[in-house]
């Protein structure tokens, strides 16, 4: 099996622990083709979201991979993940997956609890990764309240800085009300999704477990055999 690896920005500590976890999951016989480009990360950090040229350029890091001979390909930006949402049609046709890093953490955390803190390195992954989520809780029927955490200061450190950050922030974050709730309502023979902006905590349904999520997880079922 061959997998492309698709970063937007990386350092060589993250190439090796990315190469080291697909290896877990699929075995050391699998290839493994890279592609990145920096910039790619460094305009939608400069408009704070992502606008046209990157995303032309995502797109055609994916057509590069498929052109190699790819079997599937990992997105490993959150930030983007919606540009590779956006070339799913694509991948269906030509037969080569885009799987994105953070989709099965989310759907994950949707299922095992209620209320979900979302922490990240960068302010143009929340957003991408909350829609994901809320995605997630329509798909399954889930009620979820999230909380958000802009930790600041965490992007670039080496892995054991980065890991002793977000503990941090996400003792700072258990307490606090959450943002943005979606609920799942079933009237009139059809289920009612709503959104709102949340002021106060509230438990519908579901476990009630806190639920911390950042960039970065990845399951063996998310690739194809």
């Amino acid at each position: 099996m061959k997998v492309g690896l698709i970063y937007t920005s990386t350092t060589p500590e993250l190439i090796e622990l990315v190469e080291q976890e697909v290896k877990k999951q699929l075995g050391d016989d699998v290839e493994l083709y890279s592609l990145q480009d920096p910039s790619i990360l460094a305009d939608v950090r400069a408009a704070g979201y992502v606008t046209t040229a990157p995303a032309a350029r995502l797109i055609g890091m994916y057509m590069k991979a498929a052109e190699e001979g790819v079997d599937a390909m990992l997105n490993l930006c959150s930030s983007v993940g919606e540009v590779a949402d956006s070339a799913q049609d694509v991948a269906k046709y030509i037969g080569v997956p885009i799987v994105r890093v953070d989709e099965e953490m989310c759907r994950e955390a949707v299922r095992k609890g209620q209320r979900i803190g979302v922490m990240a390195t960068l302010p143009t992954t929340l957003e991408p990764t909350k829609g994901t989520i809320l995605r997630m809780a329509r798909e399954c029927n889930r009620h979820v309240e999230l909380v958000d955490c802009l930790v600041d200061g965490a992007f670039g450190l080496d892995q054991d800085q980065f890991k002793a950050r977000m503990t941090e922030m996400a003792g700072t974050i258990a307490q606090q009300p959450p943002l943005w709730c979606s609920r799942a309502e079933k009237g009139a023979g059809k289920e009612r999704h709503h959104l709102k902006k949340e002021q106060e905590p509230e438990h519908e349904n579901g476990s009630g477990e806190d639920i911390f999520l950042k960039e970065n997880s990845y399951e063996k079922d998310d690739f194809p055999s």
